[in-house]
């Protein structure tokens, strides 16, 4: 019975593919257009980073194959670790093949966690960020009620007591830890500021406990109709979404 109602759920556009399968992030695009609601997350989430630089700015995406934060910032270079259509170049996090201080900034949807050495990634990141510039993200955060649902109903591992902030390298969607952005930037913000000196965590807030959960993400159906988005959206924020958020909107600047 469970296996059927999850079959039911899986959403049609995704059902059986790979999750490192380049076509399978080219075909997320396709689910996040299709489906109101959670196109409705993103374009608050798109709308949240685009706010922290000016329209035109050289800013660097990574992991844009299946996203369109491109339409709210003109000035974006989209990137991706495989070949994805759409995209402008093919960049691996860990080693960003840019001139020292060319960027006004680096910008993620749902990729550090993914990142096997994150380490590698700030490093390149203070390299190639002018001075002032940002690395803005959202990513998944470790609230209790965030945990609960990441370590029961998610698929990808969320360890939140690992002692390493690398974990073993494998598929680039396959191998991750979702509890890392909280580990590094919460748990371990003393070590980040010994390590990073030239970055400094600008915010951390913590948002929707609920929404990206009834939309049904990139690979479920949506359990909620388009129009009722705003509805959900203000009773999270009316209800504390600091305390319970699943995600969180993350600010670094390069002092």
């Amino acid at each position: 019975m469970l296996k059927t109602i999850k079959e039911w759920l899986e959403h049609p556009l995704t059902r059986g593919m790979a999750l490192d399968d380049p076509r399978t992030t080219a075909r997320r695009l396709e689910v996040i257009r299709s489906k109101h609601f959670l196109s409705n997350i993103y374009a608050e989430w798109y709308r949240a980073i685009s706010s922290y630089f000016a329209p035109e700015a050289g800013v660097l995406e990574i992991g844009s194959g299946a996203g369109f934060l491109k339409e709210f910032l003109p000035g974006l270079i989209t990137s991706e670790i495989f070949e994805v259509p759409g995209v402008d170049r093919m960049i691996d996090a860990q080693s960003i093949d840019f001139d020292d201080a060319s960027l006004d900034g680096i910008a993620m949807t749902d990729v550090f966690h993914h990142l096997p050495d994150c380490g590698r990634f700030f490093t390149e990141a203070t390299r190639v960020i002018r001075p002032g510039g940002r690395i803005v993200m959202i990513e998944p955060w470790n609230t209790g009620w965030g945990r609960l649902i990441y370590q029961n109903l998610h698929h990808e591992p969320f360890q939140p007591h690992v002692a390493d902030w690398k974990f073993p390298a494998g598929g680039p969607l396959s191998a991750a830890n979702g509890a890392l952005p909280w580990i590094v930037l919460e748990r371990d913000r003393v070590e980040f500021t010994r390590r990073f000196p030239g970055l400094s965590i600008e915010r951390i807030a913590p948002l929707m406990p609920i929404s990206y959960l009834i939309s049904g993400g990139v690979s479920m159906r949506s359990l909620v109709p388009g129009w009722s988005y705003q509805i959900v959206r203000t009773l999270e924020r009316i209800s504390g979404e600091h305390r319970t958020g699943m995600f969180a909107l993350i600010v670094i600047r390069r002092k």
